[in-house]
Formats: C-alpha cells, structure tokens, sequence
C-alpha cells in the first residue's frame, strides 16, 4: 500500500499538508486531519475547542479543506490519506470522491473516544455499531477510493478481529489500529481479514516497531513524535530492517512499491494505483 512502510498518524488540528511534507523523506503515507464534515459533528468539534482547548480544524467548508490540502500533496513521493468524521453520508460520498481524484486514502474515523464526538454518533461509538460502520465503508468504497478504518483496541464488548473480516467484506482495503496497552491485539486483527494493518501506538523506535511487526502489521504510524525527524529516522530504519530481512513475508497481498518516489495505493483488494 506504501512504502517505506511508516506512516503519520492524524492529530486533530494539527495534521495538515505542510506538518506532512516537513518529515516526508523518512515516511510512506500521512494521515492528515481529522476533519469533522457534517453538521453534527462539526457543532461537536466546536464544543471540544471552546470548552476544553483542544486543538479542531474547523474550517469553514470542510470539503473545500480536504480538497485544498490533498492538492498540496499531489506530486509528494508520500501516500496522501485523511481521516474523516461524518454522522451522515452525504459527506462521506462527496469526501470519498476528492479522495479518489487526488489518489488519496479517506480512513473513516471510528477511534476518537471524545464524548463530543462519540454522541454525535462517530469516533468509537461506531466501534459498538457495526453495521453502520460496514454501511459507511461501502459508501467511499463506492466512489473508489481507498478505504481505511481508524480503529481504537480495549473497547468494552468490541471484537476487532470480527470488526476487521466485516469491514474488509464491506470494501475497506485497511485498518489503521490504535492498540492502546494491548499490542497483541494485532495479531487477531491480522489473522482474521487481509486488509492491510497499520499498527499504532507509542511507535518510538526500533524495539517499538519491531513488536508489532513481530505481530502481523503491515506498517506502522507514529502520533505525537511526528513532528521529531531522530524518531521517524529510527522508526523508518527499523522497518526497512524488518521487511528487507524478511522477504517471504510479503505473500503478494500487500506488494510493495517499486521505489521511494513512486505512490502506491489499492483501490479495493488487489487492485493497485502507481504514480
């Protein structure tokens, strides 16, 4: 899906074009946002801001945004992606079809745990409502653009490896997995579905990357260090390290782009798009 096989893990309001570009030489792909598109989950980011001071993006037409900062990384060697949160799917068609004319990955958010967000009915309520989660998936799918789901591990009475195989069979071709305290739980998510797996959760260094990669992931992203250069060198060496040492372990379902300044994403299982 990318390579080097790191990735930029969104951090709302601080994960634009410009926070990608200034560390692209050592990462595969940047997750920008997330971006809150409709209504309600707009009024809910709002609150979020202005009560408790937290960083938002919260521009004026949210559309226009993502179209704005995915066009910014058109000729970047990097996999553009955003992360998206939408109560409705109006949006969700309209944000799948920018994603899908800049080659960009939309991941649908279904990790935030803000009580804002979760009753506006996004974030990991959608964790405990799967089918509605599945009826989102299939709606960017259906635009044609690379569908991820950002997911959140230690949810109570939530199966991830059973969530992975239904959104998987829905037409998302990944899950970006926030492990909380329980890395293992990547190993479930990879036995159960062939979606690509996107570990994360304090990925600082060789030792870090290397467990969940022990665990199955296809790659892995790093939050909050992103904006450190050393902990992306030595995260992007570490996974280098591992994939060049262990080439059985690309069985074709994931292949590998041809070089650093080339893109590539999967349109759907199977089906990549070089550029």
């Amino acid at each position: 899906m990318f390579e080097p096989r790191v990735a930029l893990a969104s951090l709302s309001g601080e994960s634009n074009a410009a926070w990608a570009k200034r560390v692209d030489e050592h990462i595969g792909a940047a997750f920008l946002g997330g971006i809150a598109l409709c209504e309600g989950t707009r009024a809910a980011a709002r609150r979020i801001a202005t009560e408790r001071d937290r960083e938002e993006f919260l521009p004026a037409d949210p559309l226009a945004f993502v179209d704005r900062e995915l066009g910014k990384l058109d000729d970047a060697a990097l996999v553009p992606a955003i992360n998206v949160r939408s109560a409705e799917r109006a949006p969700l068609r309209a944000v799948g079809e920018t994603c899908a004319a800049h080659d960009a990955i939309c991941e649908i958010n279904a990790h935030c745990r803000q009580p804002e967000l979760c009753a506006a009915g996004v974030g990991e309520t959608l964790l405990r409502d799967a089918h509605r989660l599945c009826e989102n998936v299939e709606v960017v799918a259906g635009t044609g653009a690379t569908v991820s789901v950002k997911v959140r591990a230690e949810v109570p009475g939530v199966d991830l490896g059973a969530l992975a195989g239904w959104i998987e069979a829905a037409g998302a071709s990944a899950i970006h997995v926030d492990a909380m305290d329980s890395e293992d739980v990547i190993r479930d998510v990879r036995e159960a579905s062939n979606l690509f797996v996107i570990a994360n959760n304090g990925v600082r260094d060789r030792e870090t990357a290397a467990e969940y990669l022990g665990y199955g992931a296809d790659a892995v992203s790093v939050g909050r260090p992103s904006d450190r250069p050393a902990v992306l060198r030595r995260v992007r060496e570490a996974t280098d390290a591992w994939f060049d040492e262990r080439p059985s372990e690309n069985d074709g379902r994931h292949p590998a782009s041809g070089g650093e300044s080339e893109r590539t994403i999967s349109n759907g299982p199977g089906v990549d798009v070089r550029r």
